[in-house]
């Protein structure tokens, strides 16, 4: 039998997942493919609505949110993320190809602790960036 410790260092090297939302279909397979070759479990949603169901359904290691998206953009997706499960508001990645778009700005200098990704992200940067978090969060 294995005792607590055993177990919890097991827990760090388990697959990590990640929910992915972009509408940009092909960026989230391109970027699918990329994550599931550095072993994390990855489920994409093209917005919002349909993130919603996937953190309903289950707690990700990691939220990859793009900023703009039709139905419920990102600063929705995280709102609705805060009012039902704020224990993952801390494992959020905003990736946005607007930085300067008032809406973007506004919304991200309101959470000062946010990890924001401009977009072309480089493969090296989102690793990175997804590791930072997870190490953040205890996770590895």
């Amino acid at each position: 039998m294995a005792s607590p410790t055993d177990s919890s260092s097991n827990l760090k090297h388990e697959i990590k997942s990640i929910l992915l939302l972009d509408d940009d279909i092909e960026l989230a397979d391109t970027l699918k493919q990329l994550l599931e070759t550095h072993n994390f479990l990855v489920t994409t949603v093209e917005h919002g609505v349909d993130g919603v169901t996937e953190i309903m359904r289950f707690d990700f290691d990691i939220i990859m949110c793009d900023m703009m998206m039709p139905q419920m953009p990102g600063d929705m997706f995280y709102h609705a993320v805060e009012r039902t499960k704020p224990h993952l508001c801390s494992r959020f990645i905003f990736i946005t190809g607007y930085p300067d778009k008032p809406e973007v700005v506004n919304f991200l200098s309101r959470l000062p602790e946010a990890v924001v990704l401009n977009k072309p992200v480089s493969n090296d940067e989102l690793i990175r960036t997804i590791s930072f978090v997870l190490k953040k969060n205890g996770a590895l």
